[in-house]
């Protein structure tokens, strides 16, 4: 005998809580569950940002917010306008969870703990009464009844429950996604989204933890593949493919930081078409140009003419990376600039405006893991949330093809997507 529901939030992570707290707390006659696989829940908000969650980004513009979605930009403008990051502020803050926005927008719990935010969700779940079904890892989903009021029955590797209404709250998984297609749905074949690039070079050897603004381009790679279009295959690689300005973390097995991950982010589809591999270009010095350096260099060796040039960090770089650039140029350790070549100075200029390096492979950002891919956007109302192919199944978070850059904008796109799926049935 199954056991019956009036809605079930397939997902216990951040969407599935949060859509099934607004539908119970929006009307409180609803016997609502939450079926989560795992044996705890909102294990990903547990270490978000480090364990502190970066719960939104201090974007309140829905027309601005949208701009950092790769894939959903356009589709997630209404509903931002529906329930954007200040409604987001005002859930937690009526909940006695207040927010604090760091210096680059990132929203975090006033206690910087993300356990903030799960006491919240459990503690509100329970107060509702929303049950929550651990080890429920769903297996197949059948519909009963004609397409016009449909039920559905959900088994789990326990038990079987139907329900009038499913929230889909799974994010990146693959048996999930299967099961969607097998009733219909088309899903968009799912890449990394958030990662970091591999790099083993000499000039950012030795020196992991060290952090510094750059600029960093991706160059487009000549790839003869059928899935790369015309116009990329063409193009040389010197040309730039994605750019983006911001800090860099160099790390044991390469690159990260925050314009690494934007450029994994918008370069998904065709970094993973690369195979990962791939040549970017660094500007150390990203308010300048080559043009603008090497003038400059020339200067330095007249005016510090006695000086060794690697014990006279002349541009705003760490020193450890100064080090390892100067050496990279050409010049020993006990090179005066009275002796540094025209040829050496214009290598210097290059290490620290151009610097290329030769990416093999990725390394999962693990604390913000964001998949690209899933159900297809045309099929999703935007308006309700609801399938276009499957009648009273909702969408929340990034079981849909949508992901964003870091900062809590994969987050904004799960609290908006649940609430406004939750009005939707709420209102039915």
């Amino acid at each position: 005998m199954s056991a019956k529901y009036d809605v079930i939030v397939v997902g216990g992570g951040a969407a599935g809580f949060y859509a099934a707290i607004h539908i119970a707390s929006g009307n409180t006659g609803l016997k609502v569950a939450i079926l989560e696989r795992g044996k705890s829940v909102l294990s990903k908000v547990k270490v978000s940002g480090g364990g502190r969650c970066n719960v939104t980004h201090a974007e309140f513009d829905p027309g601005t917010l949208v701009k950092n979605y790769p894939r959903g930009e356009k589709e997630l403008l209404g509903p931002f306008h529906t329930y954007c990051t200040g409604d987001t502020m005002a859930f937690f803050e009526e909940r006695g969870v207040p927010l604090k926005i760091e210096e680059d927008g990132r929203m975090f719990p006033v206690s910087d703990s993300s356990q903030s935010i799960i006491d919240c969700f459990t503690g509100e779940a329970d107060r509702l009464g929303v049950q929550v079904l651990k080890h429920s890892s769903v297996t197949d989903i059948v519909q009963l009844g004609d397409n016009g009021n449909p039920i559905w029955e959900i088994t789990t590797i326990k038990h079987a429950y139907t329900t009038k209404k499913i929230v889909m709250a799974t994010g990146s998984n693959p048996k999930i996604w299967t099961v969607l297609k097998n009733l219909g749905h088309t899903i968009v074949a799912p890449t990394p989204s958030l990662f970091t690039f591999n790099i083993k070079d000499e000039r950012i050897n030795g020196i992991p933890g060290l952090s510094t603004p750059a600029r960093v381009s991706i160059m487009v790679k000549r790839v003869f593949n059928p899935n790369i279009t015309i116009t990329l295959r063409s193009q040389k690689a010197t040309e730039t493919l994605l750019e983006e300005e911001g800090p860099v973390l160099i790390t044991h097995w390469g690159l990260s930081g925050p314009a690494i991950l934007r450029l994994s982010a918008w370069g998904a589809k065709v970094l993973n078409e690369y195979g990962y591999r791939f040549k970017i270009r660094v500007n150390w010095l990203p308010d300048f140009n080559p043009a603008q350096v090497l003038p400059y260099l020339m200067k330095i060796k007249e005016v510090e003419a006695k000086k060794t040039v690697l014990r006279t960090k002349a541009v705003n770089v760490p020193r450890r990376l100064w080090t390892n650039l100067v050496q990279s140029a050409g010049l020993q350790r006990t090179t005066t600039w009275a002796d540094v070549s025209k040829v050496q100075l214009q290598n210097l200029t290059e290490q620290l405006t151009a610097c290329t390096f030769q990416v093999d492979g990725k390394s999962t950002f693990k604390e913000e893991f964001v998949t690209a891919g899933g159900v297809d956007l045309k099929e999703v109302n935007f308006k309700t949330m609801e399938s276009k192919v499957l009648k009273n199944v909702y969408f929340a978070g990034e079981i849909m093809n949508v992901d964003a850059i870091t900062g809590g904008f994969n987050f904004q796109n799960a609290w908006t997507s649940a609430y406004v799926a939750a009005q939707a049935i709420v209102k039915r």
